[in-house]
């Protein structure tokens, strides 16, 4: 019996990527680019130690993520749509022991939007899942037969939906920041009946260029563009290895697009509300000042535009959360930063001293922004 033929894997993710371009609009070629190595990983799941999430959000409906959606669940095994899936469901879908599904949330901000609540449960389930060694834990039986069973929660998950995601799934997740089609942006109508067909005999050759291509992936290590460390690293380590795989142009595209998307999520990552008013203290409040009295520190920090201090689930940022915040971050000398005395004219008031900042400044915001370029010659007294 002869061996199949060989699969030109770089000529498959082109055809791949070309299906997309036919139905989807992505906002850079960097997502095209992301998108195809994240259609392939999920046909050799088990090659790797996690799996990133796909994540297509957007500000406003009719960005096209549900297409997207729709698109990738042709070329993936097993899709398993999760609208309103409740995370007991999905995690003994995952452990049932019939293959793993690749798991499509649309409407993840009915989930964790800001009328959802917490949904620490499903959270809980995606978090676990980046991982091989995922599991959740839970109580089986009646009554005071109960034991605990582990729940192995390990699969590719691609999530839409409007907004942002809890800060845990972000850090896991490819983001892909979908925006609405322009008047010149034109895609081909996708017709269920017509273009699944299509879309399953590029899935089928994926999974059989995934078998091909299992020797070489199991195990790789991947070179990483430079700067491209921790977590997104593990996000991206699955693509590059796949990238690597097929050869041709992909390697150095997925490394353009890898840079191009850690740079833009770095961009758009606010990091948690304490990170934010670590930064906002630092860019904003004290710049140029050794200490400020928190009467003043809170006033400036309130009247901040695009910033979330004035609301913060409907009352501003007042002195006790402001210390609660600042409490768990520590000093250089491994004390939690807290309010001293400042005097001023004839009294004692209670505020925060640049030096007790400096270090969790230095190890938990970004860079600080560059100085403002000097006036073009001519420009300077210009209204």
């Amino acid at each position: 019996m002869t061996a199949p033929a060989a699969i030109d894997g770089a000529a498959l993710l082109d055809e791949v990527e070309a299906f997309h371009r036919r139905f989807n609009v992505f906002p850079t070629e960097a997502a095209y680019v992301a998108v195809t190595l994240w259609d392939a990983h999920a046909h050799l799941l088990d090659c790797f130690d996690s799996t990133p999430r796909i994540a297509f959000l957007s500000p406003e409906p009719g960005s096209g993520k549900t297409r997207a959606l729709e698109i990738v669940e042709t070329l993936v095994p097993q899709p398993m749509t999760a609208v309103n899936a409740s995370a007991a469901a999905l995690f003994r879908s995952v452990s049932s022991g019939n293959g793993k599904p690749t798991i499509l949330f649309d409407e993840i901000d009915t989930v964790f939007g800001p009328k959802a609540g917490d949904n620490e449960e499903l959270r809980g389930f995606l978090n676990a899942g980046h991982r091989r060694t995922g599991v959740t834990y839970r109580c089986i039986g009646d009554g005071g037969q109960q034991t605990v069973q582990a729940f192995p929660s390990y699969c590719a998950v691609a999530v839409a939906g409007l907004g942002s995601l809890p800060d845990t799934i972000l850090s896991r997740s490819v983001i892909i920041r979908m925006r609405r089609r322009a008047r010149n942006e034109k895609v081909e109508p996708f017709r269920a009946r017509v273009h699944e067909a299509e879309g399953h005999k590029l899935r089928d050759r994926l999974a059989a260029w995934a078998e091909q291509a299992r020797g070489f992936v199991m195990g790789a290590w991947p070179d990483m563009p430079d700067g491209v460390t921790d977590r997104p690293a593990d996000v991206w380590e699955p693509l590059l290895a796949i990238a690597d795989a097929a050869g041709g142009h992909w390697p150095e595209r997925a490394r353009k697009a890898c840079v191009t998307l850690v740079t833009a999520s770095k961009a758009n990552d606010k990091g948690s509300l304490g990170v934010r008013l670590l930064t906002d203290l630092r860019d904003h409040v004290m710049v140029g000042i050794d200490r400020l009295p928190t009467i003043a520190i809170l006033d400036r920090l309130n009247a901040l535009d695009d910033a979330p201090w004035a609301d913060l689930h409907g009352k501003p940022l007042d002195n006790r959360r402001l210390s609660r915040m600042l409490a768990e971050y520590m000093t250089a000398d491994n004390e939690p930063i807290t309010s001293r005395n400042i005097k001023t004219a004839g009294s004692v008031l209670k505020g925060y001293y640049a030096a007790d900042l400096w270090d969790a400044w230095a190890r938990y915001c970004p860079p600080p922004p560059e100085s403002p370029l000097p006036p073009l010659p001519g420009m300077e007294n210009a209204a």
